[in-house]
């Protein structure tokens, strides 16, 4: 990215300088463009639900933006070796995600690969003045995740051959769950700064967060929702090799206090279609808490931390 020129426009309000979740283009005074666009190979094997997980993740960056999604185009990598049907259970997985997302699908690119590849470029709406970035969090901020994490290491799990059936049926459900109703029950309350935990796992998009708020984020270990059997699998040694290059580019920034590797290793392990993570003012807090009892989530959200003053560490794990 760097040897790339650079591009300036006074309607870009979101682009490549902070990192953010996507990019938004102001078109009217009162309308404002998100664009994203993710894609990956699969992380189940039941191609519609692969569809689903994939589509899930790639809408999520509008939630993460406090806008909503609205037209989405399939990215399609697919080997020849494969059967046809096996694509048309992955596109048709994504679709019902895109409509439940209450946006629609018009098309898309297709190439061969040699594995499965899917994934949305998708466009979204948002006020220019409700745009949430990853940036913003004050101190006594409260800091809100909206899904369980472990959808790494349950994976992980799932390939030994050593997961259960309630833990494989709780990742999938965490991953093909749209932040949709996390979305709009917080976006009532003034959002100082928002993210989706992906890749990065927790510590690196609290890192991202902390670093550009210019705050240091306190993580009450303890407080943070697993998917269950989780934390066995971590200490069974189940952890992707992402946890591990995670853990390696972001440890220095982060105190981790007395708490335990195999909670560490699922604090730093890559999320798919992971939750938001939310700072807003703590006073809204429980508040905050009750909308989202009250949307219906499909997954678990908490309260996980607080924002203090910066210290010598972007993170403190307490």
């Amino acid at each position: 990215m760097s040897k790339l020129p650079a591009f300036s426009d006074e309607n870009l309000l979101v682009g490549v300088a902070t990192s953010d979740d996507a990019a938004v283009y102001r078109v009217a005074d009162d309308l404002a463009m998100i664009q994203t666009v993710d894609f990956f190979t699969p992380v189940v094997d039941d191609p519609y639900v692969f569809g689903q997980i994939a589509a899930a993740n790639a809408l999520s960056d509008a939630y993460a933006m406090g806008g909503a999604p609205r037209v989405a185009l399939n990215v399609v990598g697919f080997p020849s070796c494969l059967d046809p049907e096996i694509l048309g259970q992955i596109m048709a997985g994504g679709a019902d995600k895109v409509k439940e997302a209450g946006a629609i699908l018009i098309g898309g690119h297709s190439i061969q690969t040699e594995e499965p590849i899917y994934g949305l470029c998708v466009s979204g709406f948002v006020h220019p003045g409700r745009i949430w970035r990853n940036f913003g969090a004050r101190p006594g901020d409260a800091l809100i995740l909206t899904k369980q994490l472990g959808s790494g290491v349950v994976n992980t799990a799932v390939k030994g051959g050593l997961a259960s059936d309630e833990a494989t049926a709780e990742a999938i459900q965490v991953m093909r769950s749209l932040n949709r109703r996390a979305k709009e029950a917080l976006e009532v309350f003034p959002i100082h700064a928002c993210t989706d935990v992906t890749g990065f796992g927790l510590i690196g998009h609290a890192v991202e967060m902390a670093e550009a708020s210019d705050v240091t984020l306190c993580l009450e270990a303890g407080r943070v929702p697993l998917i269950g059997e989780a934390l066995d699998y971590a200490s069974m040694g189940l952890v992707p090799a992402g946890a591990y290059r995670n853990r390696g580019y972001y440890l220095p920034k982060v105190d981790v206090g007395d708490t335990p590797e195999e909670r560490m290793d699922l604090l730093f392990d890559p999320q798919t279609s992971g939750g938001l993570l939310v700072s807003l003012d703590g006073a809204l807090a429980d508040k905050a808490m009750e909308r989202l009892a009250d949307a219906g989530l499909e997954t678990a959200a908490a309260v996980i931390g607080y924002a203090a003053e910066k210290s010598d560490k972007l993170i403190r794990l307490v």
